[in-house]
């Protein structure tokens, strides 16, 4: 029997986790944000050790927070220092067959228990790290899910999930099965709508323990804001031509057509240029040089106007490399201190730019794929959307980096919108808490071509309900 201590309390809602978990060998903590998923999992880990059930742990987590596990892990147990500990970025799983085999060995060694940190990652039931997962979790008998909702995008996002826990659960061995009884698919090969989703929440429940934030706490508001900006006449005229030669391309509605599109325009709104070269008939947008001087470029105007008289610690989520490195040089040059952090960055240099941040630098500048998930940054109220994506998952992730457990302040959220431009429909549908780019398909399919172009600039929605609760910065 190993020892482990602990050395915080539960909450009331950790423990009626707990409470239900604590006998079963698999289950699913469906924690919002800022609950305390971690801590929670660290009890159940502590019964299971001190039962003699398992001997070792292997916590599955996305790279980019490992040390933030660790650190939460060394706030609340002793575990981290008993040597039986495992923290193994997920991604890992898609590309070193060493370390697949080494996590192999240990399970097949060990009564192990598996944690899938983040599990929403593992969705795809084809991807390699799911596989890799899979074949881990056929070996351990106790097994854990962690994650804030049960789903990301529709209830087929539960399949991979679940089977890693096990697949008798949902009743289905492949995935084949599960879709034919629960996905009705379109003749695009998209998923038009789930099928039997009250079988889907039957089976899972008695493995489930699921809570939001409001339920257990009352934390500050969050405030949001809207800082809007305009193309200037070289950037219009981009965007129109664009639209022009891509929209041709939409004839079938494509996956590929409608994603470059989309891109392309997102690009033009922050302040690259798009050209448009063919291959054969098929139009193809390239990226070209961007706009680092904010004289040029009204998207950084709208920024350094919304930092000006700052002295708040802010995080600024951006959307591509090249505006992180900018607004990074811009603020330094200003005399004020940035840090930056993305997916190219190696763990070290990720680990010392949170550091930095939570010590005496003011901005943290970061991607918001990389950025939204997992961090714990709740000694920072300021949060700035200077380009945006269209998953409200991860937007919601990014919220609530700093909207969680242990924030005093109310959070502040500014938004930067480029006028007139697919910005609109990005912020419609983040304020739907709706999936971009699955309501483009759906609204798009249903529009006449020569709508389109009105749907992109916005104008149908420009003074829509969602929007008019922001304030204009």
């Amino acid at each position: 029997m190993i020892k482990m201590k602990t050395f915080t309390s539960l909450l009331p809602h950790q423990e009626q986790a707990v409470e239900k978990l604590k006998h079963l060998k698999i289950g699913a903590l469906y924690m919002e944000m800022g609950t305390g998923k971690t801590r929670t999992a660290l009890e159940l880990i502590k019964l299971r050790l001190a039962a003699g059930k398992v001997n070792r742990v292997i916590w599955l987590c996305p790279c980019n927070i490992k040390s933030d596990i660790r650190r939460g892990i060394r706030e609340h147990s002793n575990l981290d220092d008993l040597g039986i500990l495992d923290v193994v970025g997920i991604e890992t799983l898609s590309s070193s067959v060493r370390e697949c085999s080494r996590l192999l060995q240990i399970v097949q060694n060990n009564n192990t228990y598996l944690i899938v940190d983040e599990s929403s990652l593992v969705k795809n039931h084809a991807a390699l790290r799911t596989i890799h997962i899979q074949q881990l979790a056929n070996t351990c008998v106790y097994k854990l899910i962690l994650n804030g909702t049960p789903i990301s995008r529709n209830e087929a996002d539960l399949y991979a999930q679940w089977c890693i826990l096990d697949w008798r659960i949902l009743g289905y061995k492949s995935y084949y099965s599960f879709a034919a009884n629960h996905l009705e698919i379109d003749d695009r090969g998209r998923i038009r709508r789930v099928l039997n989703t009250d079988y889907l929440a039957e089976k899972i429940a008695p493995y489930t323990y699921q809570i939001k934030k409001a339920d257990c706490f009352k934390l500050p508001q969050k405030i949001y804001h809207l800082k809007y900006c305009t193309l200037t006449p070289q950037q219009d005229e981009n965007y129109d031509q664009v639209l022009d030669k891509l929209l041709t391309s939409l004839d079938e509605m494509s996956n590929t057509a409608i994603y470059q599109l989309f891109g392309a325009l997102q690009a033009i709104v922050s302040g690259y240029a798009i050209k448009i070269i063919y291959s054969g008939w098929h139009p193809h947008a390239i990226r070209c040089k961007y706009m680092d001087n904010p004289e040029d470029n009204p998207r950084l105007s709208a920024l350094l106007s919304c930092i000006a008289n700052n002295n708040d610690k802010t995080i600024i989520f951006c959307q591509y490399t090249e505006e992180i490195e900018t607004i990074t040089r811009l603020i330094r040059a200003s005399g004020r201190s940035a840090v930056q952090f993305y997916g190219e960055m190696s763990i070290t240099k990720r680990n010392v730019a949170i550091d930095a941040f939570r010590s005496d630098t003011q901005y943290f500048v970061a991607n918001k794929s990389c950025g939204a998930f997992g961090l714990n940054l709740q000694f920072c109220h300021k949060i700035i959307f200077y380009s945006h994506d269209w998953n409200w998952g991860t937007r919601a992730q990014a919220e609530d980096r700093v909207h969680r457990l242990g924030q005093t302040h109310d959070v502040d959220i500014t938004d930067i919108c480029m006028d007139d431009s697919i910005d609109w429909q990005i912020l419609r549908c983040l304020g739907n808490k709706e999936n971009l780019s699955d309501k483009f398909k759906h609204e798009i399919g249903s529009l006449q071509k020569k709508d389109i172009r009105d749907f992109l600039r916005g104008k149908e929605v420009k003074h829509g309900k969602d929007l008019s609760k922001q304030k204009c910065v």
